[in-house]
C-alpha cells in the first residue's frame, strides 16, 4: 500500500517513540501536527510531555532541545522552515555542534532538528529557500537530505538513533510523493550515497528533491544515446566521496545539480573534491546545476522560471558530450 512522504515520516518517528522512551517531540504545534501535520496524532498516544509545544521561538527550541540531549533524552524537535533555522543557528553551530569536541567525548548531543527547505509554489522569499549548505561547513554537524519517502523512513531511524546532531532536511514538495514501504525496511546508514541509476557516459550527482529531476533527465538523455548514471547523496555531511570518485572514474564527466543557489552551494565542494580526487578521470570540467543568485519570487511563473530541473540538467550534460 502506498503511503505518502508525510504519512511514512511519521511511521519513523512513532516507531522510534515506542522503541525508545527517550525520545521526545517538541516544537510550534507538533501536538496539532506541526505546520504540514506531520506529528498529527502522537501526542494522544505518548502524552503532551512526550510531545511538547513550543513557543514561537527557534532559538529556545533548539536550547531546550540541546540541553534535554545532553541530560539524556534524545529530542526531535521541528524547526518549521529552513529559513528560520537562521535564528537558531548560534545554539546549533556554537553549541550542540561542538559539545562532544569540547567535553573531550564526555558530552553527546543526540538530536535532531527536523526542517522544511525549497520552493512549494508561492511561498516566497522567506519561505523558500534552501541553506543546506550553510551547516556542511560546520564540524560535528550531521546533514541529511532524503530524496523520497522510503528513504526518509530509513534515514530518519539512523538520525535519531546516531547520537549527536543531525539536521533532517526534507524538502516541501516531496511531501504529497507516495511509495510503497517495504516490510523488511529499516535503518539506512548516514554517509553512503546510493546508485539510483546506472549509467556510462555521464555521473549525475543529486540529493532531494532534485533526484527525481536527475531521473527525468536521464530518462530523456537515453533517448538520445546518452546513458547517465544518477547518484542520490544521500547525506551532505559526510559525503560520501569514494562512491562518487569510482561513478567519475567509470564515466568520465560529472554534472551536480541542486536547487540552493549555486554561489557556494554543495556542488562546489563536490567539485572542489572532485578536481582533487579524480582529476585524470575526468575527459570533461565538473559542471554545476543550482537556482540563480536571486531570492525565490513570490509569482508561481517567475519562480518556476527560477527554480533548477531536468531541463537545466539535460542541457549541462549535452554540453558535456558535445
Amino acid at each position: 500500500m502506498e503511503s505518502t512522504f508525510i504519512d511514512i515520516v511519521r511511521r519513523a518517528l512513532d516507531e522510534e517513540m515506542a522503541r525508545d522512551g527517550a525520545v521526545h517531540l517538541l516544537g510550534e504545534d507538533v501536538a496539532a501536527g506541526g505546520a504540514f501535520g506531520v506529528t498529527k496524532g502522537l501526542v494522544e498516544k505518548y502524552g503532551a510531555a512526550r510531545v511538547r509545544n513550543t513557543p514561537i521561538s527557534e532559538a529556545a527550541i533548539t536550547g531546550v532541545a540541546t540541553g534535554a540531549a545532553i541530560c539524556g533524552l534524545r529530542p526531535v524537535l521541528e524547526i518549521m522552515f529552513i529559513d528560520f533555522a537562521t535564528l537558531a543557528m548560534d545554539c546549533l553551530v556554537n553549541q550542540a555542534a561542538k559539545y562532544r569536541y569540547m567535553s573531550g567525548g564526555q558530552l553527546s548531543v543526540p538530536m535532531v532538528v527536523r526542517t522544511q527547505a525549497g520552493a512549494l509554489g508561492g511561498a516566497a522569499a522567506q519561505h523558500s529557500q534552501s541553506l543546506e549548505s550553510w551547516f556542511i561547513h560546520v564540524p560535528g554537524m550531521v546533514v541529511v537530505v532524503p530524496s523520497s519517502p522510503v528513504e526518509a523512513y530509513g534515514l530518519l531511524k539512523s538520525a535519531v538513533r546516531l547520537g549527536d546532531p543531525v539536521l533532517f532536511v526534507e524538502h516541501k514538495r516531496l511531501y504529497a510523493m507516495k511509495e510503497t514501504l517495504p516490510e523488511d525496511a529499516g535503518p539506512i546508514p548516514i554517509g553512503r550515497a546510493r546508485v539510483v541509476r546506472s549509467g556510462t557516459d555521464v555521473t549525475l550527482i543529486a540529493y532531494s528533491a532534485m533526484v527525481r529531476s536527475a531521473l527525468e533527465a536521464a530518462d530523456n538523455l537515453a533517448k538520445n544515446g546518452i546513458s547517465a548514471e544518477v547518484i542520490d547523496l544521500r547525506t551532505l555531511s559526510p559525503i560520501d566521496m569514494p562512491t562518487l570518485a569510482q561513478s567519475v572514474a567509470k564515466t568520465r564527466r560529472a554534472v551536480i545539480a541542486h536547487e540552493a543557489v549555486e554561489v557556494g552551494g554543495v556542488g562546489a565542494e563536490i567539485a572542489a573534491r572532485l578536481a582533487k580526487e579524480a582529476f585524470y578521470e575526468l575527459d570533461a570540467p565538473i559542471t554545476r546545476v543550482g537556482c540563480p543568485f536571486a531570492p525565490i519570487p513570490f509569482a508561481p511563473e517567475l519562480e518556476s522560471a527560477l527554480l533548477p530541473g531536468s531541463r537545466q540538467i539535460e542541457a549541462a550534460v549535452r554540453e558535456l558530450v558535445r
